[in-house]
This record gives structure tokens, C-alpha cells and sequence, in this order.
């Protein structure tokens, strides 16, 4: 994406959507003071910049099952651009894995690991990290209460 700047009808489009993406246009448009086809342009060519990225439905995790949510911090044994990019390619690969991030600090990656119980843990830990060759060492931390979850960014 380009360093695209949103104006002040743009940021208001993005903060409506951002709370309901099945807004009808007519509405929004009402919404951000805009007409009907003026407030679609805008939205496309938000898409087709990139600033919105997709269009989602967000779901409750234990609707599906998932009743435990695990943050895993992942020390690699050695920086080298090879074997974190193989980890990467699993971690992409492995649909427990909700979100990864690469950090500076202590750890080399964050995971956010969503399963059914301890048994399915046990088993991605099993599947996926136990068998990383440069992984020095991990430790689980297991959410015990959500108290905030926002997919909005404050713009």
C-alpha cells in the first residue's frame, strides 16, 4: 500500500465501516454526508488502495468450539532469515494459529493459538512447534477471560 492519507470524509466512511461492513451505501452515505454514488466511489477506491484490506464476519470463537485461547511466546535458537521464514510458512499453514506476530525483545514471535480444549493444544504444540528444529524454547500463556477484543483501528 501506498502512503495513502485519509481526509476527514474518508476517516468517517472507514470509522462507520469498521463498526457494520453491511451497511447498505445509502445509508453510510447519509451517515458521512455524502451522496449515494460519491460515498461508493470513495469505498472502492478505499479497496482498490488497500486501506480496506478485507470484509469479514467475526465470529464468537466458542460457537465453534474453541473454548481456550493461548498466547505463546516463541524464542527461535538463532536469527537466520532461512529458518524464519520455514517458521513462518507453518505457522501461515497452521489454522490454530489466529495470529503471529515477530517481536523485538526477549521472544522472536507471539502467537495467539485458539483450540477446543488442552488435548488440542497438546497436540498443535506436538504438530507444529515441538518439530521446529531452530525453536530454543516456548511458553504458553492460557486466557483465562477476554476483557477486550477490537478489530477497529481509531483513525
Amino acid at each position: 500500500m501506498n502512503r495513502f492519507t485519509p481526509d476527514r470524509i474518508d476517516r468517517r466512511i472507514l470509522n462507520q465501516l469498521q463498526k457494520n461492513n453491511r451497511i447498505s451505501n445509502l445509508k453510510l452515505a447519509e451517515q458521512v454526508g455524502l451522496s449515494p454514488p460519491a460515498c461508493l466511489r470513495r469505498v472502492n477506491r478505499l479497496r482498490s488502495e488497500g486501506v480496506i484490506t478485507s470484509d469479514v464476519s467475526i465470529i464468537d470463537p466458542r460457537v465453534a468450539g474453541h473454548q481456550i485461547n493461548i498466547i505463546v511466546e516463541v524464542e527461535m535458537e538463532r536469527d537466520h532469515l532461512e529458518l524464519a521464514s520455514q517458521f513462518r510458512k507453518v505457522i501461515l499453514g497452521s489454522p490454530e494459529v489466529t495470529q503471529c506476530y515477530a517481536v523485538t525483545g526477549e521472544v522472536d514471535f507471539i502467537l495467539v493459538v485458539s483450540v477446543p480444549d488442552m488435548q488440542a493444544y497438546e497436540a498443535f504444540t506436538q504438530k507444529v512447534l515441538y518439530k521446529q528444529s531452530n525453536l530454543r524454547k516456548f511458553r504458553s500463556l492460557i486466557s483465562l477471560d477476554r476483557v477486550k477484543f477490537e478489530t477497529a483501528i481509531k483513525l
